[in-house]
């Protein structure tokens, strides 16, 4: 999943980016206002953080001019002011939730967690395909009963797959939610880890999960026992 985390303080936003990517998301970081809308109209994130508090724009603007502009990705704001009011403001304008400084990353990743699970048609912490299951929280796959051992990136794509199971993705969007934006798109490394999820997720059962779409992309597919 891919989280843009809008900080102005540095220290701060390598705090939060250094443990989101620990709990394997993709982050990016913008440091103004400014830089936060160009990249969350030009790019497609999973989520947002929101400061409140950003030279160029506020939190506040940020939020209204993404909303005007018909970006329904999910904003979780983050403000040294938590007052009533700065929190009421902050949902009327279409954010999702709210959460006031200082903050334990704990609380944040459970937030963050909450808001995804919300915008997903898997509301569960637990996403499933078939017998193969997805722990969003300990990020553990386990099929049947057997746990399957995943690196960060193998586990952030399947993750992405299982949260659109049954549909059909495209190369490039699975770059822009699993990899960075500069990563390129001639690579053949998509093609390289949904082998090796394949290895790992299939290798018990000849059922295929994952399916290649020619021309297109890729499909994680729910099997039937009569399949």
């Amino acid at each position: 999943m891919r989280i843009l985390v809008v900080e102005d303080e540095r220290k701060v936003a390598n705090f939060i980016k250094h443990g989101l990517e620990e709990d394997r998301y993709v982050v990016e970081v913008a440091g103004d206002g400014v830089a936060a809308i160009e990249m969350a109209m030009n790019n497609h994130f999973d989520a947002i953080l929101l400061d409140v508090m950003l030279p160029g724009k506020d939190g506040f603007t940020v939020l209204k001019e993404l909303r005007d502009s018909g970006v329904s990705t999910p904003i979780l704001m983050l403000t040294a002011r938590g007052t009533t009011e700065d929190r009421v403001t902050g949902l009327d304008l279409g954010a999702d939730d709210y959460l006031p400084k200082p903050f334990s990353f704990e609380e944040l990743a459970a937030r963050l967690r909450s808001i995804l699970r919300r915008s997903s048609p898997e509301k569960s912490t637990k996403l499933r395909c078939g017998d193969l299951v997805l722990d969003t929280v300990s990020h553990l796959a386990y099929r049947n009963g057997r746990e399957i051992e995943l690196t960060t990136k193998e586990y952030s794509l399947l993750e992405y797959l299982m949260r659109n199971k049954n549909r059909i993705l495209s190369r490039s969007t699975i770059t822009q939610h699993v990899w960075k934006h500069n990563f390129d798109p001639e690579s053949n490394i998509i093609d390289v880890y949904i082998k090796r999820l394949r290895q790992k997720i299939e290798k018990d059962d000849g059922k295929p999960f994952l399916q290649s779409i020619r021309g297109v992309g890729y499909r994680m597919r729910e099997t039937n026992p009569d399949d």
